[in-house]
């Protein structure tokens, strides 16, 4: 086993003794054999055998139709805030051109696609089981019926010209009423079936503007299983039976004969008309267009809805918080701001959301009797996000991506930068600002410019002297608050409890971010306590491209980080390795931030105290003192990114044995070193180019590739993302098929009655094609969805057996 060199240990005081001391109390008291060395491998928490998994997915949703008939231009026409805008203009007291931009909005969209609608379709569609689901749901308090229907129930239906009623739901909570009618309208269904839909209902959520649904079980992350693999045909699965549900609900409801489609998919940025639109109005009318209403998932429904208003407040009071941070940074040297717009819309963003858990700290946390406490647990917690905050450039671009062309009048620093501010110290942002201009295309005889802020100008300057702009390869984790930088007085990851309610009053103070919100981290601890579950929530993922290829290979990557971790704390690294800094820390985030942005290079104290860093350094190739920056080092993103691949190989070397992750590491290798053919980043903007017919991104008009990303993710993407599910889909159920005798009656007798005589391989062959042309009929479509009920629930069986108690729940973060 390689040693860790430690410089930081060469004087041991007292505190550092005891810190030690503390750090292999708890990984003894969780049940780490740290006595014989030969044992420690196998019985570090997060090693083979010692994971169960879960994700989460945000989706994108939008409505096909002409404005006639969509839910979303009709309510703005309808609109107290238009007509209100349409009298004020008439009488002189606005602009006429605010009326006009929100005009040309609703009648200049030639895609007929309408981001983030809602769909209208007659409530007597519905069958009764769904009638009682969406009442239920309707309830203030699900605890309590006798409180009656939430205030704003009204806003969900209205009468037709022909007097139907009609209802009026976001596409979040379109796909649960689905998969209630889909229980509901069949009269003979086998109640296995039955039961495993009912269950479900409670895995699509209704929550921000984004539909999510979590993990429909929780699988273990085993060499058997194919590691991450498990959880990457979980997720696909789970996609696949939301396009169904959706699909379903089109002809199910007559959305479609109502002049209407909708659709889902995996998308990582709000939409470039959604950011249009919410410059030509205020924040609260934005809220009442996009702010899901919290129907489902949540018992006062209606509490949660006031949450992400809040959320949605917070993040854009914290926007313009920014600007002046980055006066008193000195990267704005004057009053001449374009000022953020008052309405923020990152919360649009998506992502998905892995979170790991441990088999043995739950156990030991379970255990009154084992020792093993929550403060222990939160010890080894924060020291595990530190070490593997280290470790999050490799993700970036390599397994998931967000691709994005911001045009030269974007480069205002206080829009380009997004949350930045926030999350790292003013040297790092000086630093990473500069390194950015210089890389990006808007330079005038070798002198890098900014916009100035009218529009006419800033096009005429970008036209005269070719000002291109940038290209980036994951904006969405530039913009948006994927975490938060700590304060001097109140660190986040000390390993202290409580240490994160001290942070919320610090930034609340600061106008940054509220008391009520949970701190946003790129590596979040999932605490027993709250989630039933001792373990780790993955936060940086924007798009994965491919379900077994991208996540399959990142789960395995965030498992062994995980696991390297609690290795180097047996070993003893400790919290002094990495001390709790803001500087400090905003050091370390650099290089991720840097990663997703594009830029080559960043810049280290020569003489950090972060020794853990220190190490990497020292394996880094190429670096060299800096020139610009005395006292620092000049590190290449690459090459960082190749060192840390040495340091998975050298000391992860019996991990990736014990887990049979030898191909996963091939993989990353080729990813670092050939971007273009085999990382995320690159193939997605292979997709986008071909998509739009462009060859090079920076010589596409910034919105025209946007745009262009969008039409790719909701068109070619998603077909390519269902056509791999369904096939992941088929290999399972035909190994169900093989396996029927052995089955229980009860689930041999459900797949008998939905395969009606055929084996799995055949009724999926037959129906491969209607199903991704989107042309199956409803029966087909029915069928379908009962065998992949039948598949979820053989799961769920298999993972009770194989799982003691404490693996019940789904290591799965919600917010809230």
């Amino acid at each position: 086993m390689p040693e860790l060199s430690r410089p930081w240990c060469t004087t041991i005081s007292r505190e550092h003794k005891h810190q030690q001391t503390g750090i292999a109390q708890a990984l003894s008291l969780a049940g780490v054999c740290l006595e014989r060395p030969e044992t420690i491998i196998a019985s570090l928490p997060f090693s083979a055998g010692d994971v169960t998994a879960g994700s989460e997915s945000e989706l994108q949703a939008v409505v096909a139709g002409d404005k006639r008939h969509v839910d979303l231009p009709l309510i703005i026409e309808q609109s107290n805030y238009f007509a209100n805008m349409m009298k004020r203009a008439a009488s002189g007291e606005t602009s006429h051109r605010a009326v006009a931009d929100l005009e040309r909005f609703l009648a200049d969209n030639s895609s007929a696609v309408w981001e983030n609608s809602w769909v209208r379709f007659p409530l007597k569609r519905l069958s009764s089981y769904a009638r009682q689901v969406l009442d239920q749901d309707l309830l203030a308090d699900k605890q309590n019926p006798a409180a009656g229907q939430r205030a704003d129930a009204a806003r969900f239906f209205f009468h037709a010209a022909d007097g139907k009623v009609m209802l009026r739901l976001p596409i979040s909570y379109l796909i649960k009423l689905a998969l209630a009618d889909l229980i509901g309208s069949q009269q003979i269904l086998p109640d296995l079936i039955r039961q495993t839909g009912i269950r479900l209902l409670g895995h699509y959520l209704n929550d921000n503007t984004s539909p999510e649904t979590f993990s429909f079980n929780v699988v273990s992350l085993t060499p058997q299983s194919g590691m991450g693999a498990a959880i990457a045909r979980e997720t696909a699965i789970r996609f696949l039976m939301t396009q169904l549900l959706i699909l379903y609900a089109n002809q199910a409801f007559g959305i479609t004969e109502h002049g209407q489609q909708a659709m889902a998919y995996f998308a990582p940025h709000p939409p470039v008309r959604q950011k249009e639109l919410n410059d030509h109005i205020p924040d609260s009318f934005y809220r009442e267009l996009f702010m899901s209403p919290c129907l489902s998932g949540w018992d006062r429904g209606e509490d949660k809805f006031r949450y992400m208003q809040l959320c949605h407040q917070v993040l854009s009071r914290s926007q313009l918080n920014a600007v002046a941070k980055l006066k008193d940074a000195g990267i704005i040297l004057n009053n001449l701001v374009v000022l953020p717009n008052v309405s923020n819309v990152s919360l649009a963003n998506n992502g998905t959301h892995i979170s790991i858990g441990s088999r043995r700290l739950t156990a030991a946390l379970q255990d009154s009797g084992s020792g093993f406490t929550a403060a222990h647990e939160k010890l080894l917690g924060d020291l595990t996000i530190k070490i593997s905050e280290h470790f999050l450039p490799l993700f970036v671009g390599s397994y998931t991506a967000a691709p994005f062309r911001l045009a030269f009048s974007d480069f205002h620093p206080e829009k380009a930068l997004g949350f930045l501010p926030h999350e790292l110290d003013y040297t790092h942002l000086r630093m990473l600002w500069r390194r950015w201009r210089k890389k990006a295309d808007i330079s005038i005889f070798g002198q890098s410019v900014t916009p100035f802020g009218p529009p006419a100008v800033d096009s005429f300057l970008s036209r005269a002297f070719g000002l291109k702009g940038d290209f980036v390869p994951d904006y969405r984790l530039v913009d948006y608050l994927v975490c938060l930088l700590s304060t001097d007085r109140s660190p986040a990851l000390n390993g202290q409890p409580g240490n994160t309610d001290l942070l919320r009053r610090d930034l609340a103070d600061m106008g940054v971010f509220d008391e009520q919100m949970s701190v946003y981290l790129l590596y979040k601890q999932r605490e027993f306590a709250k989630m039933g579950f001792s373990g780790f929530e993955g936060r940086h993922y924007s798009l994965f491209q491919t379900f077994s290829g991208d996540m399959g290979r990142a789960a395995d990557l965030q498992t062994l980080i995980t696991a390297l971790a609690y290795k180097y704390m047996a070993q003893g690294v400790d919290h002094r390795s990495i001390p709790d800094d803001p500087t400090l820390e905003s050091e370390r985030r650099q290089i991720f931030f840097g990663a997703a942005i594009g830029l080559p290079t960043f810049f280290v104290r020569k003489d950090t105290a972060n020794g853990f860093l220190q190490r990497i350094i020292a394996k880094t190739q190429g670096v060299r003192p800096s020139k610009r920056y005395p006292g620092y080092l000049r590190v290449q993103i690459h090459e960082y990114r190749l060192a840390l691949l040495r340091v998975l190989r050298e000391d992860a070397a019996d991990l990736i044995e014990l887990m049979g992750l030898q191909d996963t590491i091939a993989d990353l290798a080729c990813r670092l070193r050939e971007p273009e053919q085999y990382a995320a980043s690159g193939r997605l903007t292979g997709g986008i180019l071909e998509q739009i017919g462009s060859r090079s991104a920076l010589k596409t008009e910034a919105r025209d590739f946007n745009s262009g990303a969008e039409e790719y993710y909701r068109t070619t993407l998603r077909k390519e993302q269902m056509a791999e599910a369904f096939d992941l889909l088929q290999d399972e159920c035909c190994r169900l098929d093989q396996q029927a005798t052995e089955l229980d009656e009860p689930l041999r007798k459900a797949l008998l009655l939905t395969l009606q005589g055929q084996s799995a391989d055949q009724f999926m062959g037959l129906i491969r094609q209607d199903i991704l042309q989107e042309q199956a009929d409803i029966p087909t479509l029915q069928r379908l969805m009962n065998l992949l009920l039948v598949k979820v629930h053989h799961d769920q069986q298999q993972s009770m057996t194989r799982r003691s108690e404490q693996d019940a729940a789904a290591p799965v973060y919600r917010a809230g």
